[in-house]
């Protein structure tokens, strides 16, 4: 997760089996989001994760799946800013490894994205 500048503010590595919005409230509990606005894919458009948001006082820019039941309105020109966190992972990969993944362990890739991070904030 990254805040407005793309300055990353928490990590969650899953496994590569998981979905990518299993973990989307667990990782949002970490942070007091009140009163923010979060932005995500169409992965996050579920509506437990929507009502979460909006029960956390927090708005959100989700654009709706294609098959989506009831779409909601979305703004698009806001949803253009969600660039930054492609930017940001594409930062961290210019770290060779965390771009392979050739750490046999989590902990030990998480703790290297998490010193390529450091690495790059501070240039």
């Amino acid at each position: 997760m990254v805040d407005g500048l793309g300055n990353p503010l928490t990590f969650l590595l899953t496994g590569g089996q998981v979905y990518d919005s299993v973990p989307a409230i667990e990782l949002l509990q970490e942070l007091d989001i009140t009163g923010s606005h979060i932005l995500g894919d169409k992965a996050y458009g579920s509506e437990a994760i929507r009502n979460w948001i909006t029960a956390k006082q927090a708005s959100y820019t989700i654009p709706p799946k294609a098959n989506s039941q009831n779409p909601w309105n979305v703004d698009w020109y806001r949803y253009k800013e969600r660039h930054l966190v492609e930017c940001f992972f594409n930062k961290i990969k210019h770290f060779r490894r965390v771009a392979t993944r050739y750490d046999k362990l989590a902990k030990s890739l998480l703790a290297f994205v998490y010193v390529a991070s450091i690495f790059k904030l501070t240039q």
